[in-house]
């Protein structure tokens, strides 16, 4: 017979339903989210302190490519190299996103989280500068994991 007052429907938590998918979610390692919180804040700072033709647009470029990787490799198992190559392939996206004016595209051009997020003006020296916070991860990484060794 069946049960008269069947339970609700429960989806199961984030991290088993990521293993059902396989997707390599990660629970250990702490310090990237940590540093993705702290770089984020820094971000905000220089958006909304600063004002210049150095720091804000370029050094505020290549940390956004850093904060991406550290979004990815505090929320997931890959590694180093693929977590940089995604991070640096999305600020390339956004880049070309914005020689279409996308924000103003989807709705959002009043939007000042939108237009900070997404940005509003296409600039192609800016995939020097995302290629400048890649490189920069990669010799951090390079030099930390040297240093644990030691």
């Amino acid at each position: 017979m069946p049960n008269p007052h069947p339970q609700p429907y429960a989806p199961p938590p984030i991290s088993e339903r990521a293993e059902e998918l396989q997707l390599p979610v990660s629970r250990q390692r702490p310090g990237y989210v940590l540093g993705a919180a702290l770089l984020l804040i820094i971000e905000a700072a220089i958006a909304l302190i600063l004002d210049d033709s150095i720091i804000r647009p370029y050094a505020g470029d290549s940390l956004a490519v850093v904060l991406v990787y550290l979004v990815i490799r505090g929320a997931t198992r890959l590694a180093l190299i693929p977590a940089v190559l995604y991070a640096l392939a999305t600020a390339f996206v956004i880049e070309v996103l914005q020689l279409y004016r996308f924000v103003e595209v989807i709705g959002l051009g009043r939007n000042p989280v939108a237009r900070a997020v997404l940005g509003t003006g296409f600039d192609p020296r800016d995939f020097l500068a995302y290629s400048t916070g890649a490189g920069g991860v990669l010799i951090l990484e390079h030099l930390l994991r040297r240093r644990r060794r030691l």
